[in-house]
């Protein structure tokens, strides 16, 4: 069977060999996924509130880069230990994990979160277009539209090049920043005082959820997940252990040159601006527009525009892979490399087109930050099902991460969703205010934020829940019966559901030993993609055409052991689909793979054994 589909960025997969036997030449092969991540957390979304911070609070708020760095690293550590330890992204662990509507609402978040970062990246190149060249920021926009050419050269010339480009942009805007300090000369003294913690004032408490919010990309947990399955590791738990340890280290690097070069925004900031009595700067063109006169270099504002256009050039491609990592994981939907860029683009250039030419290029600042609370909002759903995923033994094994990593992990997304939650809070009030604001919107808000936090609570104790009912007795009804003579059950047609999974060859091997040679069976898959579940009926696209392959490699291999055997493809959901082919087929046995869903699963979602089972009138045989 072809399982190609099933990896993760498969054109790629396993594609950098790390078996060489010589050791720097072993430990370099592993670098590169983290700097990729890495331009994440230095993307023109974070310059806005470093640059705020710097200009209002002077080095005041080093202490907080730091502590959003630590949990950025805590948080990768886990993304790419599930990816290296369970073989899937955190989109594919979360399709096998949750019931599908649950995974459709996380598949549209995390879409949105990537198209809200891709918006950042559009805007901040745009503007960086504009501080070098004088292009008006509507030119910008349309000339980021093209990019996708360079990403599909990237792509040709494989995982290897990607990154030595990413890291040679980063290398751009850390020695652009390097140099913009040399010129501004910032106070040592006030940096190193700048570590300790402090609060000066509610506003500053502001900024700090800002920065937080701007640092923690929901996207980055999705892309490392996958990356770190580029690398071709030898079979083995000594070399996995090496491989985690290797990846580890090169997160290390990565994530605090990020923290460098943030913190190098911020005390640039400082020194120019705070020093300056410059005290409301959060705006990037005027930031750009102040370096000029206050250091007296012409150099110093057009580093800062190259660095700028390198961050978000450099951001564009890591969000186009994080989109084809979620859109491939959660609905197993492949498109070509540039019909997915073009899909994320056009959704980050749309509202930037309609904004600048509706209100004008003054309200591009804003249009950045809305862009950092729109991220904030979908953090959560991807920090908890991560945590919940290296938590679990039976994906990880003796991988699974320790209970003092639990704790702190726990803290960090409690610490995130809160002030994520606070930042989101404080902008949807503001919304909620305006007097123009219609009625039916502000119903609709409430909505969907009673929804969110609904769907929020249900993926941070749906797994708790599943866990706790291993633990439950069972009641005693009813008295014992006479059992008299008891012959073996004879079935004729045996109904199995299949789902390519490890779980198939179990559920074969039970139906066969209950039908024995001379029974006849069926295969049952049922397609759930988006087209299916909506129309609940055919549905002809990619997926379709692989599951009926796999399903004729399953026909094939039984028919020529002997065994009378043909498959069913149904359409839509499960829970319907499965009893009506098993009524349509006069089936005398339903064999299926059980998957350890819950009752809060079988409430809400309907997609358990426990619910087909109350729809058929045959036998039902839980495999596990």
């Amino acid at each position: 069977m072809d399982t190609n589909q099933q990896k993760s960025l498969s054109e790629v997969h396993g594609s950098v060999n790390t078996t060489v036997k010589s050791g720097w030449k072993k430990i370099f092969a592993f670098f590169g996924p983290a700097y990729l991540v890495s331009v994440g957390y230095m993307d023109p979304g974070n310059w806005a509130t470093d640059i705020e911070g710097g200009s209002h609070y002077g080095y005041t708020l080093i202490w907080v880069l730091i502590m959003s760095n630590l949990m950025a690293l805590l948080l990768q550590g886990f993304s790419l230990k599930l990816g290296l330890v369970s073989g899937r992204d955190l989109a594919q662990a979360s399709r096998e994990s949750y019931p599908p509507f649950v995974n459709i609402i996380l598949y549209i978040l995390a879409e949105v979160a990537i198209a809200a970062c891709d918006l950042a990246e559009v805007l901040g190149m745009a503007i960086g277009l504009k501080l070098l060249f004088g292009l008006p920021l509507i030119y910008g926009v349309t000339i980021t539209v093209f990019d996708t050419i360079l990403l599909l050269f990237l792509q040709k010339m494989g995982m290897r090049k990607i990154e030595m480009f990413i890291i040679s942009l980063v290398a751009i805007i850390g020695f652009s920043f390097f140099i913009e300090l040399l010129f501004a000369k910032p106070d040592f003294s006030g940096i190193v005082s700048g570590i300790v913690p402090s609060i000066p004032d509610e506003y500053a408490l502001y900024i700090i959820l800002g920065i937080i919010g701007a640092t923690v990309m929901p996207h980055n947990l999705y892309l490392h997940s996958a990356l770190v399955q580029t690398r071709k590791i030898e079979a083995g738990k000594e070399n996995l252990k090496k491989a985690i340890r290797f990846n580890l280290i090169d997160s290390g690097i990565a994530l605090n040159i990020a923290l460098l070069v943030n913190a190098a925004i911020l005390i640039l900031a400082a020194a120019v601006f705070y020093k300056n009595g410059h005290y409301g700067v959060k705006d990037i063109s005027n930031a750009h527009e102040l370096l000029k006169p206050l250091l007296g270099s012409t150099l110093a504002p057009i580093l800062f525009a190259v660095a700028l256009i390198a961050s978000g050039q450099s951001s564009t491609i890591t969000g186009t892979l994080a989109g084809q990592i979620v859109m491939e994981g959660y609905l197993k939907l492949r498109l070509p490399i540039w019909i997915r860029r073009l899909i994320t683009r056009l959704f980050a250039v749309i509202p930037a087109f309609i904004i600048i030419l509706i209100v004008g290029e003054s309200y591009a600042g804003k249009l950045l930050v809305f862009s950092q609370v729109i991220l904030s909002l979908q953090l959560g759903f991807a920090v908890i099902p991560l945590i919940h995923f290296v938590s679990d033994k039976n994906r990880m094994g003796s991988f699974a991460i320790g209970i003092k990593s639990k704790i702190l992990g726990w803290i960090v997304a409690f610490v995130i969703i809160v002030l994520n939650a606070k930042l989101v809070g404080e902008e949807l009030v503001s919304w909620m205010n305006k007097p123009d604001l219609a009625i039916s919107i502000r119903i609709l808000i409430a909505v969907l934020i009673v929804f969110l936090c609904g769907l929020l609570i249900y993926i941070t104790f749906e797994p708790v829940l599943r866990g706790l009912k291993k633990f439950k007795a069972g009641v005693p009804h009813g008295a014992p019966k006479a059992l008299g003579i008891l012959d073996k059950p004879s079935f004729q047609s045996i109904a199995i559901t299949v789902d390519f999974s490890d779980m198939d060859v179990k559920a074969i091997q039970y139906a066969l030993y209950q039908g024995g040679i001379q029974a006849e069976y069926i295969l049952i898959h049922i397609l759930e993609t988006p087209n299916a579940l909506l129309s609940e009926k055919e549905s002809s696209d990619l997926e379709s055409s692989i599951d009926i392959r796999y399903l004729n490699e399953y026909v094939i291999d039984l028919s020529n052991k002997g065994y009378k055997v043909h498959y069913e493809l149904g359409y839509g959901r499960r829970t319907v689909a499965i009893p009506d082919i098993v009524n349509k087929f006069n089936a005398d046995l339903l064999v299926m793979g059980s998957h350890g869903h819950d009752w809060l699963s079988d409430i809400l979602f309907g997609q358990t054994i426990d619910t087909v089972r109350h729809r058929i009138n045959v036998p039902l045989l839980a495999v596990k």
